[in-house]
């Protein structure tokens, strides 16, 4: 997979993206990552690549022509149109569901936003699908871009150990993961639950998904909801998860 990020921070982007995982992944060749300087497509002497807003209002417009002319590059770079995410608090929240939609493209170029926004007329010219990483607003789209990449690319083949790495964690089947515990077997008269060091497998896993279903009845029953709607729990589970969300109601 390759992602593409057009940014004015470019230093930025390269700085978190070359550490952890998602940096030893790129230096092995398992994950393609580019930064673009937006500026390097402006044919401004100045390099400039805002302007003030028609219409008025308080703040600075990046234009359509150095995003357009970045975006071309990469077209031709990769020999087609890559996918085209505008990191916006409009856009669609992002999920894992999501992530691993995106996961399946070849191409994905993430555009990042600055100042008051981008020209409309290059997201409406370019652009896929426009995506949020929450309810506020940031100085730009380059944390939002980071957080796509980082959870799209460690879904990517080769980019984690094994499989297991991320289809037991939270979200992945709609739920959030069972709590989790290393030596010492005893710290601050803590002790770690016994049937994790009991070597019973078949116990264990009952264990870790009884724990699942509570963690999120507890801190994302939405999310314990739309499992039961979504059929991904058996009988036992729904009459379990039923349970713990009347106890939660009764409180």
């Amino acid at each position: 997979m390759r992602i593409d990020i057009a940014t004015l921070f470019p230093e930025m982007c390269e700085t978190v993206l070359s550490e952890s995982i998602i940096g030893r992944a790129r230096r092995a060749g398992k994950l393609e990552i580019h930064c673009h300087n937006i500026r390097d497509y402006t044919k401004d002497k100045h390099r400039r690549v805002d302007d003030t807003p028609y219409g008025g209002g308080k703040g600075m417009l990046m234009q359509t022509e150095p995003i357009y002319n970045c975006y071309q590059a990469v077209c031709e770079m990769i020999g087609e149109k890559p996918h085209v995410i505008y990191m916006s608090p409009k856009g669609t929240p992002f999920s894992q569901k999501r992530a691993g939609e995106l996961k399946a493209l070849a191409n994905i170029f993430i555009l990042c936003g600055h100042y008051e926004g981008v020209d409309q007329r290059v997201l409406d010219e370019i652009v896929d699908e426009e995506i949020s990483i929450g309810d506020y607003v940031l100085t730009g789209g380059e944390l939002g871009a980071l957080v796509v990449a980082d959870a799209v690319g460690r879904l990517c083949p080769g980019v984690l150990s094994e499989e297991v790495c991320f289809t037991e964690e939270s979200h992945y089947d709609g739920l959030l993961e069972y709590p989790q515990y290393t030596r010492p077997p005893v710290w601050h008269d803590r002790e770690v639950p016994p049937v994790l060091i009991s070597g019973h497998h078949a116990n264990i896993q009952k264990w870790q998904r009884e724990q699942s279903l509570e963690e999120t009845a507890k801190k994302r029953p939405d999310l314990l909801k739309n499992a039961m709607q979504q059929g991904k729990l058996d009988k036992k589970e729904m009459v379990r998860a039923q349970q713990l969300l009347e106890g939660i109601e009764e409180r």
